[in-house]
């Protein structure tokens, strides 16, 4: 009850403030590419409905948006598969002695600052992709949509999804984890008292009883990879008023570019771009959400009586 008042709050907050932005943009804000605070040494002119604004002034977050979804949907690729194999390890694999020092570690990489997960990219992820992974691909591959082009310096795309991928990881993991937990040791057992090997007993009966409980993982993780900062902008390369040809290629985020200017935008007097950065601080809000809202109801969902699992 707290939680969802105080999430109200915050949304009336910012939409409050986003107020004149919201006017000001429109729909804008969502389909056009071109960031621009606009001359910052002229003097703030009337421009639509009353809402003052620096000459020239455009704010357009179609390139942010689409790095936040394109970043996440690219670490949610690299890390689903990975996560559900690491669960069932911890669960079917690994032995009951190792297992309290795995989930250990499992969740001791959650609690990891993600200016550390950032600074681990910066230092290691993007020079390997700017030295060497992009230049094979680009000798190799280059001939495959989205992988054509310059392979760049390493910050982009693929580093942003790639940090994004590892700090989603341990939530999906752990929350996994505790859904196969939660299954009835018995199944497992007379899958393989049936014939089937440990892999076919997890792949075809355990994995399709508990899918509702790994999709809202996903969710979950996804949700988290949305809304991540610093670590996103320490690689992704900070692109502003374009969309990358490939993977290579840097991007920007809703978070990352509300961190990145801000700076700027408080030089602007007639504080359009402040409140629309709030303005896309909404768009994020919403989409976060949006996701985890869905998330939950896939658990409640599974929680309440009369479920019937893998239905």
């Amino acid at each position: 009850m707290i939680a969802g008042a105080l999430v109200f709050v915050m949304m009336v907050f910012l939409i409050a403030y986003a107020w004149p932005a919201i006017r000001f943009n429109g729909i804008g804000i969502l389909t056009d590419p071109v960031w621009n605070i606009g001359n910052q040494y002229g003097s703030g002119v009337e421009i639509h409905n009353g809402i003052a604004a620096q000459p020239g002034a455009e704010f357009g977050g179609a390139v942010f948006i689409f790095g936040t979804l394109a970043s996440a949907a690219l670490a949610m690729v690299i890390a689903v598969p990975l996560s559900i194999l690491v669960a069932i390890a911890l669960v079917y694999r690994v032995a009951p002695a190792l297992q309290p020092l795995v989930n250990a570690l499992v969740e001791l990489m959650a609690g990891v600052p993600s200016v550390v997960y950032g600074l681990w990219g910066t230092v290691i992820l993007v020079p390997w992709i700017g030295q060497r992974l992009g230049p094979w691909v680009a000798e190799h591959l280059g001939g495959i949509p989205g992988l054509r082009g310059d392979p760049g310096s390493g910050n982009g795309l693929l580093a942003a999804g790639i940090v994004l991928a590892l700090m989603a990881m341990p939530f999906m993991v752990a929350t996994v984890r505790d859904v196969l937990l939660a299954q009835d040791r018995a199944l497992f057992e007379a899958s393989m008292a049936l014939g089937s090997t440990s892999w076919q007993a997890v792949t075809k009966v355990l994995l399709p009883s508990v899918r509702s409980g790994v999709f809202a993982a996903v969710l979950v993780a996804l949700g988290r990879a949305l809304g991540e900062t610093m670590a996103v902008l320490m690689v992704c390369g900070s692109a502003l008023n374009q969309f990358p040809q490939n993977v290579f290629q840097a991007v920007n985020t809703i978070a990352a570019v509300i961190v990145s200017q801000l700076d700027s935008a408080l030089t602007d007097a007639s504080g359009m771009a402040q409140r629309s950065l709030a303005e896309l601080a909404v768009v994020l809000f919403i989409i976060t959400v949006g996701v985890n809202g869905i998330a939950r109801w896939i658990l409640h969902g599974m929680s309440s009586p009369g479920t019937v699992r893998g239905a």
